[in-house]
Order: structure tokens, then C-alpha cells, then sequence
């Protein structure tokens, strides 16, 4: 299964805001629970529980665009490890955040779940 969107197509569904309090500290968290993917190996449907929780610095992200984005990856079949690696990434080039954390939580599929945790803070190279 291939990738339909390229990484700068997938960006630019991503809408930011002005943050109205950029002097101050304070966490964001969004709980996205109907996350869909694709296993690239098997082909099949992959749930998870995505939570973020970053500080803004300029720019907050656009809750109706994050979901848009998100449900670009239903029928995309990537590694848990590497999509939310991607989702992290993506997220760092239209915001730069202050920090950014993501937990995706994948549903059992075949008596495993996994779960990969993705920190990143300013100063940390985007790879």
C-alpha cells in the first residue's frame, strides 16, 4: 500500500491561529479517538487513540483542520512508529510549538497494542 499524499500536501491541510497568550506557558491537549490507518504489511485497518499535548509559542493549530488532516492517513498504509513520528513532525513545521508531545495508542490487533510516545521541544533538530 503506498502513501497518498506527499509530506508538503499533508502540511498544508494543517490551519493554524494566532496565539493570544504567547507570554505565557500553558499545555494544549487534544484527544483524537477514532484515528485510522493501514497496516503496509498486512493491509488491514489499524484504530488508535491519538493525545496531544504541546505549549504554543506563536500559533495554535486549527481543531476542524487537525481532524481533515488526520483522516488523510485512513487509507495510507504506514508503521504506527513512523506515522506518528510523521504526525509530530508535520505538526513542529506549522507551529513551532514551545513542545510537543504525542501518545498514539493503537488498538490490539492479533493479541498486541502498542503504543509510541513522541517528545519534541525547541532546540531539537526535526528529522
Amino acid at each position: 500500500m503506498t502513501l497518498s499524499h506527499t509530506p508538503d500536501s499533508r502540511q498544508q491541510i494543517l490551519e493554524v491561529f494566532d496565539n493570544q497568550f504567547p507570554q505565557r506557558d500553558y499545555v494544549i491537549e487534544t484527544i483524537c479517538p477514532e484515528f485510522t490507518s493501514v497496516c503496509p504489511k498486512t493491509g488491514q485497518p489499524d484504530f488508535g487513540e491519538l493525545e496531544f499535548r504541546y505549549i504554543a509559542d506563536e500559533k495554535c493549530v486549527e481543531l476542524k483542520s487537525l481532524k481533515f488532516y488526520l483522516q488523510s492517513y485512513r487509507n495510507d498504509g504506514i508503521f504506527y512508529e513512523n506515522v506518528t513520528n510523521t504526525i509530530v513532525n508535520d505538526l513542529v513545521a506549522v507551529l513551532n510549538p514551545r513542545w510537543i508531545e504525542l501518545k498514539a495508542k493503537f488498538s490490539p490487533r492479533g493479541g498486541i497494542s502498542t503504543n509510541v510516545t513522541v517528545e519534541w521541544k525547541q532546540g531539537d533538530p526535526i528529522s
